[in-house]
């Protein structure tokens, strides 16, 4: 292994090669169907530079990102550029069709909530004092100009992962012709297959199964999971999932554990599985009008 400036890291391994670097609070891997290291080194630094820039544009945690600007505007309008317009009018595309379920306005309420595994739930008063600042349809929105209402703020955290999979597997694409997957925390999308004929090989977690994983081939395709077994409450016997509905500023009641899709491409495999998470106790019937392959976790 060399560890490269920048936490770039390449493996050689037999027949392929591995880069990582840490961004968007995950390991990001690519992996590479080439056995010319200076060849897969070059496709890595591209790749995290392209991570790095919709990061840095795009982070609600940075002072100087598109979206800081736009929270601090205190209700004026801006201009935004085509690829925040983009991603904006897919937010809004979102929110329509999930009937106001998916509302990136609704990041005010990590206020009261606060998902570490504990029993301690939030105040109804506290909810009902940021629901007023929650709801797109309180955004003024005609491309490319966004005016917010003072103490809105809108949070691209729900899309900005598979939307980065996506762009970076694309600019390699451009680069290279051979197999490829690009894995972001467990969000990605690959090409293949391989020189030898070989899929890539995926680990998805089962349903009502011993065996907790159950390993994927693909050639093709894309893999997004949304989820709580990480970020969630749990009180009384109730366990409160970190996905919120923004109508009432509460957990979504009966939704599964996980959700993985697997999709054409990145952002539509997230759109689904976090869509899927948001019907609750229907995220299946949901799934199932899709016509995607999924697996889900209750």
């Amino acid at each position: 292994m060399h560890g490269m400036k920048f936490q770039l890291q390449l493996t050689q391994l037999e027949g392929w090669c591995r880069v990582n670097f840490p961004a968007m609070a995950c390991l990001c891997e690519i992996l590479i169907d080439t056995t010319d290291a200076a060849l897969a080194l070059e496709l890595g630094q591209q790749a995290r530079a392209e991570t790095l820039r919709i990061e840095q544009k795009f982070s609600r945690y940075r002072d100087d990102s598109i979206v800081a600007r736009i929270n601090a505007a205190a209700g004026k309008p801006l201009q935004l550029d085509d690829e925040t317009a983009g991603l904006i009018d897919f937010a809004t595309e979102l929110w329509d069709v999930s009937d106001g379920r998916f509302d990136i306005t609704s990041g005010l309420l990590r206020r009261a909530w606060t998902f570490d595994g504990s029993d301690r739930l939030p105040q109804q008063e506290a909810i009902d004092a940021l629901l007023p600042l929650i709801g797109w349809d309180k955004v003024r929105w005609q491309k490319p100009e966004l005016q917010l209402p003072a103490g809105m703020e809108i949070d691209l955290g729900g899309i900005g992962k598979e939307y980065a999979v996506d762009k970076v597997f694309a600019l390699l694409q451009s680069q290279f012709g051979g197999a490829l997957l690009v894995n972001f925390g467990g969000d990605l999308r690959a090409h293949g297959p391989r020189s030898d004929g070989s899929l890539w090989q995926i680990g998805v977690e089962k349903v009502s199964s011993e065996q907790n994983v159950e390993r994927l081939e693909i050639a093709q395709g894309a893999l997004a999971t949304s989820g709580d077994s990480q970020r969630y409450l749990q009180r009384d016997g109730v366990r409160y999932s970190h996905i919120l509905d923004p109508r009432s500023g509460w957990p979504v009641a009966g939704a599964p554990h996980a959700v993985t899709v697997l999709a054409q491409t990145c952002v539509q495999a997230g759109m689904l599985s976090t869509l899927a998470l948001m019907t609750g106790t229907d995220a299946e019937a949901f799934l199932d009008e899709q016509d995607v392959k999924y697996w889900s976790v209750r």
